[in-house]
């Protein structure tokens, strides 16, 4: 996880006039080093830049997103711009984590709810233990069991 809104934090409290505390106070009660600080301070540019790459990637995957009316996950949106007139390359874990970070979430497909509904309905039927295993007290040839399950062995089909 970014400790950078620490730096923010130290920053603003920093540009306040009524402000006592200095660098080194500010960075041991946030609990990070001061050299990191100057560090976000001087990679500014660098996080804009990339925050600025990031939109213009984001504008490529939204294109995609929405061309042909349905939403498409990180592989259909990977296989979309590979196959454009001018093929753009981007990677999967890029694709996903622009996704993540402009909250855009392909829906999961569902099931056929057709089919949901003949499977929940095919249920296996299991019968009650009417004897309770108490084959000897009914006598011979009382009571018979059978088992339906059949197992082919050998058999060719024609």
């Amino acid at each position: 996880m970014s400790v950078g809104w620490k730096f923010e934090v130290i920053q603003k409290t920093l540009q306040k006039n009524d402000n006592q505390l200095n660098v080194t106070m500010l960075c041991d009660i946030a609990g990070v080093s001061r050299s990191g600080y100057y560090r976000w301070i001087n990679s500014a540019n660098t996080r804009a830049e990339k925050e600025k790459k990031d939109n213009a990637d984001f504008e490529l995957i939204l294109k995609v997103y929405k061309q042909r009316g349905y939403s498409k996950g990180a592989r259909g949106i990977y296989m979309c711009m590979i196959h454009w007139d001018e093929p753009i390359v981007m990677n999967l874990k890029k694709i996903r984590r622009l996704m993540d970070k402009y909250k855009l979430e392909c829906p999961v497909r569902k099931a056929n709810p057709y089919r949901r509904m003949a499977k929940n309905m095919k249920t296996n039927h299991i019968a009650k233990n009417l004897l309770d295993r108490k084959f000897t007290e009914y006598g011979p040839r009382k009571v018979l069991l059978t088992d339906i399950t059949y197992i082919p062995y050998n058999v060719k089909k024609k």
